[in-house]
């Protein structure tokens, strides 16, 4: 089963599972700052089992204005406890977030994952996702990362109209005017172009 993120309740859930499956560690606020500002981009993953409140698996995510000119989603953490991996819940759980993305008008989806993770690096790949470079000495322990990014073409209506009903130039003449945009982003000041990630 599977459910968006729906407060602070999950919160000691979410760092579990990360903190103990992911290798860079964060602290309290950095997932803060992701699921308090995103919460619909996040999701668990649950057994089937009603009795089992633990969630198996984590998806956080967020969604912003890239350097003013690209709505970008962002993976940031992926994890599944070992005991449930190879059934495709990260896949499952990778595709909540692409569509919740997609629905809020995302034009590239971005992430890093360690240069030497294959099953990662397979599961991404087999989502469209490409490697655009290799990142030295990324993470704290000195392992290089790969980026990733998928590029989401717009969907458009037989009326010529986007999933948010508004043409393309519509919504470019809004972005390129300043105004507010047809999806749900937020403003986020950008110093660098490599976000922080853990996978």
């Amino acid at each position: 089963m599977y459910r968006q993120y729906s407060g602070e309740e999950d919160l000691p859930y979410i760092m579990d599972l990360v903190q103990s499956e992911l290798s860079e560690p964060y602290v309290i606020y950095t997932f803060r700052y992701f699921l308090h500002q995103w919460p619909h981009l996040s999701f668990l993953a649950y057994p089937s089992d009603p009795a089992t409140s633990t969630p198996i698996g984590v998806i956080v995510c967020k969604q912003s204005m890239h350097r003013e000119r690209a709505n970008r989603g962002y993976i940031a953490m992926l994890s599944v406890s070992k005991n449930w991996r190879k059934r495709g819940i990260a896949s499952t759980l990778v595709k909540n977030s692409l569509e919740a993305m997609k629905e809020d008008g995302v034009q590239e989806i971005v992430l890093e994952t360690e240069y030497d993770n294959s099953a990662a690096l397979s599961l991404y790949e087999s989502l469209g996702f490409i490697r655009e470079k290799r990142l030295y000495r990324f993470y704290l322990n000195g392992k290089d990362a790969f980026r990733l990014v998928l590029t989401v073409p717009p969907t458009y209506s037989d009326d010529g109209s986007d999933r948010t009903g508004s043409s393309p130039d519509s919504i470019l003449s809004d972005m390129s005017s300043g105004r507010r945009a047809m999806f749900r982003t937020i403003r986020v000041s950008d110093d660098s172009d490599d976000e922080e990630s853990s996978r």
